[in-house]
């Protein structure tokens, strides 16, 4: 399974162009009080048992860290649950039969179902079904990438965890000469590009 650290390392490499690097933001109290009080909030797509394997899934695949927050505090579980009711629509189907695969395999090897399991369970059934359930892992997994770093206004990127984790300084409409400086951080806009007019708030 791909690390944490190669995962981040790509996304670095993507974005190098777009903004210079910035130190990871601590794991806060309030992201993790957020983490927690997911399963209170109105499901759009998944069905409760759905959605508690989805966020013991996403924590696993870009955990929290000594290094900040990881895909849970991001809140890609909330991003897979809405874009699965409209642009990942296509994909419910994959999800329900995925995520039943899952749990059966987690009850079969370790005798509890996935989200019941301890984080070094959870890592090993995983890793064996990224490989014999490749097509599925791969979709959780690029849909966690996304709902970790992809603009907040999709549901996922809470509090720009995953753009303050990457160095990604947020949304801008204008560049100034001092965002251009090589030797100086730009600081975070912490805005999502819909929090300007001229981008339109289209139907999630």
């Amino acid at each position: 399974m791909i690390t944490r650290r190669e995962m981040l390392g790509r996304l670095g490499a993507l974005l190098g162009m777009m903004a210079a690097s910035t130190a990871a933001t601590p794991l806060s109290t309030a992201a993790r009080v957020r983490a927690q009080t997911a399963a209170s909030e109105t499901l759009i797509a998944l069905t409760p048992a759905e959605a508690e394997i989805v966020r013991a899934v996403v924590a696993r695949l870009i955990p929290a860290d000594e290094n900040g927050p990881g895909a849970l505090e991001a809140r890609a579980d909330r991003y897979i649950d809405r874009a699965l009711a409209g642009a990942l629509k296509s994909s419910r189907t994959a999800y329900t039969t995925g995520l039943a695969d899952l749990n059966a395999r987690a009850q079969a090897a370790k005798g509890a179902a996935f989200a019941r399991l301890s984080t070094a369970d959870q890592d090993a059934v995983l890793t064996t079904f990224q490989t014999t359930s490749a097509q599925f892992f791969n979709l959780i997994r690029t849909h966690t990438i996304q709902g970790t770093f992809s603009d907040p206004f999709y549901g996922g990127n809470a509090n720009f965890v995953g753009w303050n984790l990457i160095g990604y300084p947020g949304a801008r409409t204008t560049v100034s000469a001092d965002l251009q400086r090589l030797d100086k951080k730009p600081e975070p806009s912490q805005k999502s590009a819909y929090d300007y007019a001229m981008f339109s708030k289209g139907e999630v």
